[in-house]
């Protein structure tokens, strides 16, 4: 049976410096980005959790890793994230999940899908409220027409 490959990325709490990055590479093969604070890297694994648990015992101690995640997502469309914790915050997630009978792992996930929905209904409201303010000096059709005109001169929109 062959063990599959993982596409991984690596953010970094800083920029490596040219040297850690060649340091890093020799040891593993990276593929940094332009500013070189985030790192690709294929992990062979059974599953892409062990892919990034091992990825993170291999580069504690080389460097300045804050989130592993898994590039593409999974059969379920989720992201996997594998996030180092200090231990006051480890402890402080440990109690609220066990105060609401859950795993670490679920009362994470949970906290970050409430965030997350948290975030689109608070952008929502800030563009009904843009777009309210936008009418009050202007008709329905121009407004569009103006957005029509912006949309199509976005990167990468279809040209007329």
């Amino acid at each position: 049976m062959t063990v599959p490959h993982h596409a991984l990325e690596i953010t970094l709490t800083r920029p490596l410096a040219p040297v850690e990055l060649h340091q890093a590479s020799r040891a593993l093969p990276l593929a940094a980005n332009g500013d070189a604070t985030r790192l690709m890297t294929l992990a062979r694994a059974k599953t892409s959790r062990r892919a990034a648990h091992r990825l993170r015992q291999r580069l504690a101690t080389r460097l300045p890793v804050d989130v592993i995640t898994t590039h593409y997502p999974d059969t379920d469309g989720q992201i996997l994230l594998n996030v180092a914790f200090p231990p006051a915050l480890h402890a402080a997630i440990r109690h609220g999940a066990d105060r609401l009978g859950q795993s670490p792992e679920l009362f994470v996930k949970l906290a970050i899908h409430r965030a997350l929905a948290q975030h689109a209904s608070d952008e929502a409201d800030r563009l009904d409220q843009a777009v309210r303010q936008l009418l009050a000096h202007t008709n329905p059709a121009h407004l569009l027409s103006a957005v029509g005109h912006a949309l199509t001169q976005l990167p990468g929109a279809p040209q007329p």
